[in-house]
């Protein structure tokens, strides 16, 4: 027999009262705004309970390790590579082997701005291809490409010529509209390059301090002082203790101050400094780096994100909308997934009072729990030559008929 309105509504109060007294007693405890902090994923991460100030990065790993663990992080975080995902390309098969033309391929680099003269090489490559990848033309005097960055292909290509490649990685990448191979950052051109990888490192100081600073929390340097960028950045950094070493914002003394707050940082004491000499160094000392792209677009994820990352600081990243394809999981935080610059930095205020909340951060890494990163590096500049070589040999290298 149901229930009468009446004694339906009796049951509910009395119920309510029930739970009210429990509550008062301490019996229940409703979870406070305070004990949790939401993670770039919009799911939630509690702290730990062990809130306040630590400096010793390793010390909150041991933390994390006692509380948390590789286990229960891999439980969580391993099915975490997109299936199907279009951001990055995917390594051909073996199947693919078949249809190389050329068991050797040479590349002639003329022209360039992010490809480091240490990219030259004699690489072996997959299916039994070598690839010659120079800027040398006496080495590959007969190249099978030509590979163009800052300057245009020619407008044409006759039978025997080389096939003309051409590189944009810039974030309004455009086709020069007469090259028979195009290389960008995104997955829908012929070759892809992320900015992921050690080749865009050369020459860095790669010490890692396992000392985090307590009274300033943010590392940025900018010298490119977009007015979009520097107001997103001004409105951040006024509510958070930071340091701002480039020419924007700058609120160190010079530019070179990171060299006399970090000595260790110095890479050569005989040669004057450049601002990347120190650039990993001295960000592994900040718990956070802030990364602000030129342009928001899809897949253009760039150095300012990898830098931090490499370093062993957490990035607050303003960006691509699609970031989260190409980093580790619970491995940055997505500024653009807070309501306010206020909710923000209260949450990052949070993080870098708890050990445990902070060291999740750097879970990945230590538990290797790469998702879409491992992806990220396969598709860097550091594999490009064998990439780019496999397609020139399908094409048929200077046998490949002009069109």
């Amino acid at each position: 027999m149901p229930l009468k309105p009446l004694n339906t509504f009796a049951i509910t109060l009395m119920l309510f009262f029930l739970v009210f007294i429990l509550f008062f007693f301490g019996y229940l405890e409703f979870p406070s705004v305070a004990t949790s902090i939401p993670s770039v994923s919009d799911s939630r991460l509690s702290l730990s309970g062990t809130s306040g100030p630590f400096k010793d990065l390793v010390g909150a790993f041991k933390k994390w390790d006692s509380q948390v663990g590789c286990a229960q992080f891999k439980a969580k975080h391993n099915g975490s590579v997109a299936k199907g995902s279009s951001s990055l390309q995917e390594l051909g098969g073996e199947s693919e082997c078949g249809e190389l033309k050329m068991d050797h391929v040479s590349i002639l680099v003329k022209g360039w701005t992010w490809i480091p003269d240490n990219l030259d090489n004699l690489y072996s490559c997959r299916c039994g291809l070598s690839c010659l990848w120079t800027k040398s033309p006496v080495l590959a005097d007969k190249p099978d490409g030509l590979l163009f960055e800052t300057t245009t292909p020619p407008l044409l290509r006759r039978n025997g010529d080389p096939l003309r490649i051409y590189m944009d990685l810039e974030a309004g990448r455009k086709r020069s509209g007469v090259e028979d191979i195009f290389i960008s950052y995104h997955a829908q051109d012929d070759v892809q390059s992320t900015y992921a990888g050690a080749l865009f490192h050369n020459n860095r100081n790669y010490r890692t301090s396992s000392q985090k600073n307590n009274d300033t929390l943010v590392y940025w340097s900018s010298s490119r002082c977009l007015p979009q960028r520097n107001q997103l950045a001004k409105k951040l950094l006024s509510l958070l203790p930071h340091h701002s070493f480039g020419k924007c914002l700058n609120n160190v003394g010079g530019l070179d101050m990171a060299l006399s707050l970090y000595p260790e940082c110095a890479n050569d004491a005989s040669a004057a400094p450049k601002w990347w000499d120190h650039l990993h160094c001295a960000m592994s000392h900040y718990k956070f780096v802030l990364a602000i792209e030129n342009t928001v677009t899809e897949s253009y994820v760039t150095e300012k994100l990898f830098y931090a990352l490499d370093s062993g600081a957490v990035p607050i990243y303003f960006g691509a909308p699609n970031v989260w394809d190409f980093v580790p999981p619970h491995s940055i935080i997505d500024g653009t997934k807070f309501g306010s610059m206020k909710d923000l930095a209260n949450y990052v205020k949070a993080l870098a009072n708890d050990p445990v909340a902070y060291a999740e951060y750097h879970a990945w890494r230590r538990c290797g729990v790469l998702g879409n990163y491992g992806k990220t590096r396969a598709a860097s500049l550091d594999t490009m030559p064998c990439r780019l070589c496999e397609i020139v040999s399908r094409k048929g290298g200077r046998n490949a008929r002009a069109s």
